[in-house]
């Protein structure tokens, strides 16, 4: 038995991957240091999987699903300019090489990958054993991208200005969240929101991103997790639907500035 749901959304077997990094943006950043020549390319499958399997459906040159490490010489003979996250949302959908069957299903997972031509989606698989047991893949679904397809017109920031946009986001909502009180109805929320400021080091960046690009991963990775668990239905149905609306009005302009701030940081320049 098998069940695929986009990356972000919960559900009984992928409750916990919503706290894990984003793995768009780990796949961004590792895949963008091996061809600027940062890392050797025996690393970087490991790395973006962590302890996960991973797979690539519809990878060019392939007849089925392949391991991750199979299907990266796909992506050999591109820039790391040409490698970027894209986090898109609905009503802002910058990054997205305009319309069709990637921007569509990008827009529902809320996070890809653009790669030259190609488009890439990780899906969590959910699979139930024989006995019981319950275990996940990552499957990375490849898209042909359409030809001279262009970018969203809508500009992206630069580190800089998404570090300053966060950090602004951040004080308004921890605020609101305060008057609130949602550590009363997720009291897990007062451990996670402390991770902030210690980020371990699921939330590194590979060799080749200057401080600023780190510092800012580091921070909006975390926070990334923090908002997911924030934006979760509390157990117990421990909020009205009042309360919950006033919880995601609260939460918008911080999960904006931090999928901006994940984007810019993967995103950055890279130096050797």
């Amino acid at each position: 038995m098998v069940t695929t749901y986009p990356f972000g959304m919960s559900t009984p077997a992928t409750g916990a991957a919503t706290l894990a990094p984003r793995r768009s943006s780990r796949f961004v950043a590792w895949v963008r240091a091996w061809r600027a020549g940062l890392v050797p390319y025996d690393e970087v499958a490991d790395a973006i999987a962590g302890d996960e399997e991973h797979l690539v459906a519809d990878a060019p040159g392939t007849w089925t699903d392949v391991p991750l490490g199979a299907a990266l010489p796909t992506l050999a003979k591109l820039s790391p300019d040409e490698i970027r996250l894209v986090l898109p949302a609905p009503g802002d959908p910058r990054g997205l090489p305009g319309p069709g069957d990637f921007a569509g299903a990008a827009l529902v997972a809320g996070e890809a990958v653009v790669a030259g031509g190609l488009g890439l989606i990780p899906e969590v698989r959910s699979h139930t054993s024989g006995s019981g047991d319950c275990f996940e893949t990552v499957l990375w679904r490849v898209y042909p991208l359409p030809a001279n397809a262009p970018a969203a017109s809508l500009s992206l920031p630069g580190a800089a200005e998404a570090e300053a946009e966060l950090a602004a986001a951040l004080a308004e909502t921890t605020a609101a969240l305060t008057r609130l009180d949602v550590a009363q109805w997720r009291p897990e929320l007062a451990g996670a929101l402390a991770a902030l400021r210690r980020p371990d080091g699921a939330t590194d960046l590979p060799p080749g991103f200057d401080p600023r690009a780190r510092r800012l991963f580091a921070r909006a990775a975390v926070l990334d997790r923090v908002l997911a668990l924030a934006g979760h239905a509390a157990p117990g149905g421990a909020i009205n639907n009042y309360e919950a609306q006033q919880r995601d009005a609260a939460l918008r302009p911080l999960t904006a500035a931090c999928r901006q701030a994940l984007v810019a940081a993967c995103n950055a320049p890279l130096r050797p």
